[in-house]
């Protein structure tokens, strides 16, 4: 069956109550039980139900499904935000002296999460995910994960996703796959090994900017029986159950990000049209950057789905589509000044919305790492990140033209 047809009737075939043809949101924090021995077989985890809202809910359990479906996985844990399925991850799977490498292509709000964690006594080794060498170089005996992004946000860095899921398997180590930018409409991570999948689902998922959400489903390609930091209360039942146990358990329920029955509703709806919306999205991103490359305002393009982008040829042998996402430095031209005379496209955070987004990402999502740091991560000081949405192609280009000026 398609990928659209999964996620349009997935509710149903899970049963929806009085024939909806969505899950209904349910806001009840807590469930009652005529016979209390069932209250505490589902505390116990001998009996499928639900006890509290801050670990499951109906409404939620949906959506896990959801996600689930899509990314060929075989149970997934939702939190309230992306960040929050990442960091209570790595806090449920790490200890101390433990040691994780990360790609040092991230989102500017992971790289800071990361940063804190030595003062947990876990330590990170940052390096260049479009080489697998690179990666195999910081392997050390104490090393448990590896965290990549499949395309970096901002600056559109490929990751080597092929190779280092096969360096993951020969080492033994969990491969943690952020496959938000590309969705699983574009890329399957369980197709390159991965252990993982987070996805932040108020991006292109849920995808019109009316609900945080963030999930990480597990694809069943690791053998957690050879994981040390399973506690043994959740080594139960099937062995490709352990690990997102226990990140349900100790993330998910002592850490509380839950998400809310409301928010998980609108982001099943919203995943309703993903695959149409992609399909608009990364087409409009393509003749976006085609008119960019040339334009003498633009110093560079960043963007997979350029020739000239170091990664191309892997980026088409990897995903559906490049993305929907873009960057580029201006030449002779203030980036706010630029940003200001734009019509359509609008300044604000977000991305992967229906509407094409900008944000000057050195004066503000980067802005905290300071000036080294940056350098290190290649934002220039005039970078701009698009998140293009679903407008007309021609309106978008008549946009950055009467903006880029001559």
């Amino acid at each position: 069956m398609g990928f659209t047809s999964q996620i349009l009737h997935s509710d149903r075939r899970g049963g929806v109550e009085h024939g909806s043809l969505h899950k209904p949101v349910h806001n009840a924090v807590t469930f009652a039980y005529d016979d209390a021995h069932d209250l505490a077989a589902v505390f116990q985890g001998k009996q499928a139900g639900y006890s509290y809202g801050r670990q499951v809910n109906p409404t939620v359990t949906a959506l896990q499904d959801k996600i689930s479906l899509t990314e060929g996985g075989v149970g997934t844990a939702a939190f309230s935000t992306g960040m929050a399925a990442i960091g209570t991850t790595l806090f449920s799977l790490l200890r101390s002296g433990d040691h994780f490498i990360s790609s040092s292509f991230l989102f500017g709000n992971t790289n800071s999460l990361f940063n804190s964690f030595a003062a947990h006594g876990i330590e990170v080794s940052f390096v260049d995910a479009t080489s697998v060498d690179a990666v195999a170089a910081e392997i050390r005996d104490n090393t448990k994960i590896v965290f990549v992004e499949t395309i970096a946000n901002p600056r559109t860095q490929v990751t080597d996703l092929i190779k280092i899921g096969e360096l993951c398997r020969e080492h033994n180590l969990v491969y943690f796959v952020d496959n938000t930018m590309t969705t699983p409409y574009l890329f399957q991570p369980g197709d390159v090994g991965a252990s993982l999948s987070i996805n932040s689902l108020t991006k292109y998922i849920g995808g019109h900017a009316n609900a945080l959400g963030g999930a990480v489903t597990e694809l069943a390609n690791y053998d957690w029986g050879t994981f040390d930091n399973i506690y043994d209360i959740y080594k139960k039942g099937d062995v490709s159950n352990w690990a997102i146990t226990q990140i349900k358990k100790k993330g998910l329920r002592d850490f509380g990000a839950s998400l809310g029955p409301e928010a998980a509703h609108h982001i099943s709806v919203g995943s309703d049209t993903l695959a149409l919306r992609m399909d608009r999205a990364c087409s409009n991103a393509k003749s976006l950057t085609d008119f960019l490359v040339n334009h003498p305002r633009v110093k560079k393009v960043y963007y997979p789905g350029l020739e000239d982008h170091p990664q191309y040829e892997l980026s088409q042998s990897l995903f559906k589509y490049p993305g929907a996402l873009f960057s580029i430095e201006l030449k002779d031209l203030d980036c706010f000044e630029f940003l200001n005379k734009l019509d359509l496209v609008i300044s604000t955070s977000n991305l992967g919305d229906t509407r094409s987004l900008a944000i000057p990402v050195a004066h503000t999502i980067y802005y905290e790492m300071g000036p080294e740091r940056r350098a290190e991560m290649g934002i220039d000081d005039s970078l701009v990140r698009f998140s293009i949405g679903i407008e007309e192609p021609e309106d978008l280009i008549a946009d950055f033209e009467q903006a880029l000026g001559s």
